[in-house]
């Protein structure tokens, strides 16, 4: 089954400084159909005007990925970490016992757009951790977390990712995978879903349909019971979207 979560019908936040679009319940936003899924609770895609941005503060027990799609953010956390993630680039912070962070616009005269995203970790506590990487533009399916991280073995496909890949990308405190997918224009992509595993596409730029279910940017998709799904991009456009694939 695929159920669709129209761009336009997210949660707004709108403060001057910061307009966020919530997909699932934050904050002052609170929709009882959307609560998160599985173990994804947050993305919000932001928009912080220049030089603006979010003061220190605390979090503990969640995988916290930040990914740029304009601008920069200006990263300082409790661990030592001082950052700048330009666009393009993936940041996973796991909170684990607590770390508190702040994040700026590191521009004073661009705005910065940015996804946060929060994965709730299947083990508490814990020393916090830091990972950034931009992964690239690739075509097709990239890794960008899984609980195997770069350097421990995964068997291509056992989770719907790469196939023929081994692990790739962060390492994520969560039986769950993130990848980017990027289509080119006039092609099309067959994902493998695992019995029992949950999809949520977020669509991120261009224009793609699931099964003839057209997306836009910022348009996400829950997807349950299914053994694949065929992403197509008939623009003459690149598409770009994240799927995770969650327990």
């Amino acid at each position: 089954m695929i159920s669709l979560r129209p761009a336009d019908q997210r949660g707004e936040v709108d403060i001057g400084w910061l307009n966020s679009q919530h997909t699932f319940s934050f904050g002052d936003y609170y929709d009882p159909q959307h609560m998160g899924f599985s173990a994804l609770r947050v993305i919000n895609d932001d928009l912080v005007t220049p030089g603006a941005g979010f003061s220190t503060h605390g979090h503990r027990d969640m995988e916290i990925i930040s990914y740029v799609q304009s601008g920069s953010i200006a990263h300082k956390d409790s661990e030592g970490n001082i950052k700048v993630l330009s666009a393009g680039e993936f940041q996973l912070m796991s909170a684990g016992s607590g770390i508190t962070h702040s994040e700026y616009n590191a521009s004073q005269t661009e705005p910065l757009k940015f996804l946060q995203i929060w994965i709730q970790p299947n083990a508490l506590g814990g020393t916090p951790g830091y990972q950034q990487k931009n992964f690239g533009q690739a075509e097709g399916l990239t890794t960008i977390a899984s609980p195997y991280g770069e350097n421990r073995g995964e068997k291509g496909g056992e989770t719907g990712g790469e196939k023929g890949k081994e692990g790739g990308g962060f390492e994520l405190k969560q039986d769950a995978t993130l990848s980017q997918l990027i289509l080119a224009p006039k092609s099309e992509q067959v994902y493998q879903i695992e019995a029992g595993r949950n999809i949520y596409v977020h669509h991120v730029a261009g224009q793609l349909s699931i099964e003839d279910n057209p997306l836009i940017a910022g348009d996400g998709a829950k997807i349950t019971d299914m053994q694949a799904i065929t992403f197509v991009n008939a623009s003459d456009r690149q598409a770009t979207s994240l799927i995770f694939n969650l327990p």
